[in-house]
């Protein structure tokens, strides 16, 4: 019976010893837990998001030439005579270029001058036989109508002839020339392509895609570039817009007109780039390249998080690619930091930890 109350008086003891070591595994357990959750994040490294207005630039290439670029043809047909230029040459306004064989021509001016000199006598003599009462008063009108039509048909002839010969209209350069002495020409058939070169109004013609040619509005301001400058920037503004697509491009045309034209080294037809500047403005983020991935077209997947312990996958849309960093336009409007270092690894809702 003593030895019972003895047990007895030790139990509390040993209940106590009992609780102390349950707490104690229930503790360690905890910690064991949360060990696990925390070696479970992955390490990211983040960037506060924030937009930008930004002036997308447009780059565009195309060929050197003129706004007078003309071509130039006998107002005649007939057989070429002499030509006096050759492709290349620099020409003053007024300056003879081609000439026709004016045999033909000659002819049809001579029988002109006989009709209307013939048409003159006849006109004098019906007016002394009406004096005379023996021609009637129908008669000196109809006389008087052929003198009139033998006139304009010697005009006619005279301004052919005057036109038999092809005079430069501007100060500029010969571009192409089309025929050869002996050749024959039909009326209006081009004999030169001539600009105004030697007058500084040179452009830039270059094509470019639809999306291009939304950005970009008349009087935006253009640098351009060409191998034979070397280095020397050419500036520009942006004087035309096509208003509709090129059947045999398949692009929208834009016209560059540059503004310091002194630099006579430009040639019509050489190759020259152009980076337009537009006056209009977007708002984009800016993000790096590697943050991007699963890029299709202008769709892509980035990685986001607002409070630093999940990541998002996030659909963004891709305004361009330029200088390393990649614009975004549209699907981060919500977001507060982009995961820059460690995306590959994450799916979406992963655990993350933000290291520095």
């Amino acid at each position: 019976m003593k030895n019972s109350i003895k047990n007895f008086k030790h139990l509390p003891n040993f209940l106590i010893a009992l609780a102390l070591l349950a707490l104690v595994s229930c503790t360690a357990k905890t910690q064991e837990n949360s060990s696990e959750t925390s070696s479970e994040a992955i390490p990211v490294k983040v960037m506060e998001l924030k937009s930008g207005n930004y002036h997308a630039s447009v780059y565009v290439s195309g060929q050197f030439t003129t706004d007078d670029e003309t071509y130039l043809s006998f107002k005649t047909g007939g057989f070429v005579n002499t030509i006096l230029v050759k492709e290349g040459d620099k020409v003053k306004k007024g300056q003879l270029l081609a000439t026709l064989d004016l045999t033909e021509i000659k002819a049809q001016v001579n029988q002109a001058q006989l009709g209307f000199q013939k048409a003159e006598r006849d006109y004098q003599r019906v007016i002394n036989l009406h004096k005379d009462s023996v021609a009637t008063l129908e008669q000196l009108q109809n006389s008087k109508t052929a003198l009139d039509v033998a006139r304009q048909q010697l005009n006619a002839a005279e301004f052919n002839l005057n036109y038999s010969e092809i005079r430069a209209l501007n100060d500029g350069y010969i571009l192409r020339k089309m025929v050869n002495p002996g050749q024959l020409v039909g009326p209006n058939n081009p004999v030169f392509q001539t600009n105004g070169a030697g007058k500084g109004n040179w452009l830039l013609k270059a094509g470019l895609s639809d999306k291009d040619w939304a950005e970009i509005s008349i009087d935006d301001k253009a640098e351009i570039s060409t191998d034979i400058l070397k280095n020397e920037i050419l500036n520009a503004t942006v004087i035309r817009k096509s208003e509709g697509v090129d059947p045999f491009s398949g692009t929208f045309m834009v016209e560059l007109k540059i503004t310091n034209p002194e630099n006579t080294s430009i040639a019509s037809g050489l190759f020259g780039k152009a980076k337009i500047s537009p006056n209009k403005s977007k708002q984009v983020w800016a993000i790096p390249y590697d943050a991007l991935l699963d890029g299709n077209a202008n769709i892509g997947y980035v990685f986001t998080t607002n409070d630093g312990i999940k990541a998002t996958k996030t659909e963004v849309e891709i305004e361009r690619i330029e200088n390393n960093q990649i614009l975004i336009k549209k699907g981060l409007e919500n977001a507060k930091k982009l995961i820059i270092s460690g995306s590959p690894y994450l799916t979406d809702n992963s655990t993350i930890k933000v290291i520095q």
